[in-house]
């Protein structure tokens, strides 16, 4: 007996069966007594598997065992088998509502009233991460983070990225520290961005990073913005930055910063 696909999906939706029962159960109610092994080779399903859904079938009452030698399943009539279901549904559904009445006075409740109002929050990493691709962008999102600074502002970058500084950054660097903020800046100092660090001394602490290269910004130990491209070696529009916020990162990074600015030349303006 050729049963279609579609019919076998409705049956699966109205009676709760996955792909196996259904299978097994509409080629036993073709034949209305058989073994196992037949239907397998029947219903297409692995013989492996038959026994552990013929077993299900009958718990859920679609499905009788004959007692014998072979053992034999009888199909019972489908309106039955809608009685047994109706039945079993209703008897689950009394069964679960008992056991959520009896919850309102138990332990669990509370354990996960606990969890709802104290428990860790589930965080979206798109919430705490972006990316930020050409400079004027990245100067651009630098900028909004030192306006919304509140304690501290950490910034490391190169000699050619100390010039730039100077100029997207300075006005909000200046309110920054009207508001009286810590603001840190580390650069290579050369002959030609000398000026420009006694500059930007007006408003921060500079201090000179001689043979190192980095360039990030880090926000009240919270928020944390860094390159990937080296600013020597990649066209403006490419610069590529990463946006972090998270306090657990970010304070890493400035505490091993930390290490590395006490030994940094300070520049006077």
């Amino acid at each position: 007996m050729i049963v279609k696909e579609e019919f076998l999906g409705r049956l699966r939706k109205i009676f709760d069966l996955n792909l196996y029962e259904v299978r097994v159960w509409t080629a036993l109610l073709s034949r209305g007594v058989s073994t196992a092994g037949e239907l397998s080779s029947i219903s297409d399903v692995p013989r492996s598997r038959t026994y552990d859904i013929l077993e299900s079938l009958e718990k859920k009452g679609f499905i009788v065992m004959k007692l014998g030698k072979p053992i034999k399943f009888v199909a019972l009539k489908p309106e039955e088998v809608v009685e047994r279901v109706k039945r079993n549904l209703v008897k689950d559904a009394s069964e679960k509502s008992r056991r959520l009445e009896q919850l309102k006075g138990d332990e669990v409740l509370k354990e996960l009233s606990v969890l709802f109002t104290e428990g860790v929050k589930y965080v979206e990493p798109t919430d705490l991460s972006g990316s930020l691709r050409g400079r004027q962008n990245i100067y651009n999102h630098m900028d909004m983070m030192i306006r919304d600074a509140e304690s501290s502002i950490t910034i490391a970058t190169t000699a050619e990225g100390l010039n730039r500084k100077l100029e997207a950054l300075m006005p909000s660097l200046e309110k920054a520290k009207q508001r009286r903020i810590s603001v840190r800046i580390a650069a290579p100092i050369t002959d030609e961005n000398l000026k420009i660090a006694k500059e930007l001394a007006r408003v921060a602490e500079v201090r000179d990073m001689k043979g190192l290269k980095a360039r990030f910004t880090i926000i009240d130990s919270k928020q944390l913005m860094f390159m990937l491209l080296d600013d020597e070696k990649i066209h403006p529009n490419y610069d590529v930055g990463i946006w972090i916020n998270t306090e657990f990162f970010a304070r890493t990074l400035e505490q091993m910063f930390e290490l590395a600015w006490k030994n940094f030349r300070q520049i006077k303006k």
